[in-house]
């Protein structure tokens, strides 16, 4: 049994991306279907397969970190799953199970794959071998990237969005193939872009980049298997008031230059709603000020963050005669000082 690499089968690096491997099969997968090749279709068929077998292990995440443990040491770990399979075949199922992780854990695989992929993803520790018609095999789970604005996620609750995701494709049910041919409406991948709408429950205080899961909306299950499940990215939309770092929050505010020189007390906007501020006599422009608690939710709980609040002295751009005076006096006095 020969070791397979799999990602040079597909021509990606280890550190690949899941849409850039999807990406990488799809693109091979119309090169090299039978169909596709009618002058030399054993060759297409032992390139699709090798190629489907590759993309049936780095495609989904679960097989793919099972396969970048195996590495170096895959030797090792096929000898003790050989050794459970001789197990297996003197002593009967029993209740007998292989040590290596849970390489087995999701049912099944598509009939016809190598030896290697047989031996560490194909029924290893599972009583229901996956040679058999039928089996049940559980959906893919699936990424994408959802919008939300900061009033969403400070606000929390549900939200009504609207996705494109891949589903299997309906005319040739994931094989890739119509009546002997290409499939026309997936292009041989079995898979196809469907808009599906979800009711998302949004955590108060989520964060740029974190995920919300939506248990069994991930893709479709074969032979009775139940979904995988779909994990939506948050993607942030910048906010033309607010920045926000961690839980705090960051607002520019425009004060005259009165307000900056004599103190007094301003209006504040927060998440909340207006909040009235005292700024110190002789406070230096661009000086930050604190509102305690007026920030974000805590995603784990526990409070809010703060609210940082820049103040942005904001000059007179015309003088009446009386103003250009008191400040040429202001100015006199303040220089006969200094002298």
């Amino acid at each position: 049994m020969n070791y397979k690499d799999y990602y040079a089968i597909l021509g990606v690096p280890k550190s690949a991306a899941e849409k850039d491997i999807k990406s990488a099969y799809r693109k091979l997968a119309r090169k090299w279907h039978p169909d596709a090749n009618p002058e030399n279709p054993k060759e297409a068929e032992e390139k699709f397969k090798e190629l489907s077998e590759a993309y049936e292990v780095l495609g989904d995440p679960e097989k793919r970190k099972k396969y970048d443990m195996l590495g170096s040491d895959w030797q090792r770990a096929a000898r003790q799953a050989e050794q459970q399979r001789q197990y297996r075949t003197r002593y009967g199922e029993g209740d007998f199970s292989f040590d290596f992780g849970n390489a087995g854990a999701a049912p099944g695989g598509p009939t016809g794959f190598s030896d290697f992929f047989d031996m560490f993803f194909s029924g290893i520790g599972r009583r229901q071998s996956a040679q058999q018609p039928g089996f049940a095999q559980r959906g893919q789970d699936l990424e994408t990237t959802i919008e939300l604005s900061l009033r969403d996620v400070y606000d929390g609750g549900k939200k009504a969005v609207s996705l494109q995701l891949e589903d299997l494709c309906p005319r040739c049910r994931g094989t890739g193939t119509d009546a002997g041919r290409l499939c026309p409406q997936c292009s041989g991948t079995g898979h196809v872009l469907v808009a599906k709408k979800f009711e998302v429950s949004i955590p108060k205080g989520i964060g740029d980049t974190q995920r919300i899961r939506l248990a069994g909306q991930g893709g479709a299950g074969m032979h009775g298997g139940p979904n995988g499940d779909l994990y939506l990215i948050v993607k942030l939309v910048d906010d033309a008031t607010y920045k926000r770092k961690g839980d705090d929050l960051y607002v520019d505010l425009p004060v005259s230059v009165y307000d900056l020189v004599l103190g007094g007390e301003v209006k504040v906007p927060t998440m909340g709603g207006q909040v009235a501020m005292t700024i110190p006599e002789g406070t230096q422009n661009n000086r930050l000020l604190r509102l305690s608690g007026k920030g974000m939710p805590k995603v784990k709980g526990g409070g809010a963050g703060d609210q940082y609040v820049r103040l942005i002295g904001q000059l007179p751009q015309t003088l009446s005669d009386k103003e250009r005076k008191l400040f040429k006096e202001l100015a006199a006095l303040r220089n006969g000082k200094k002298g």
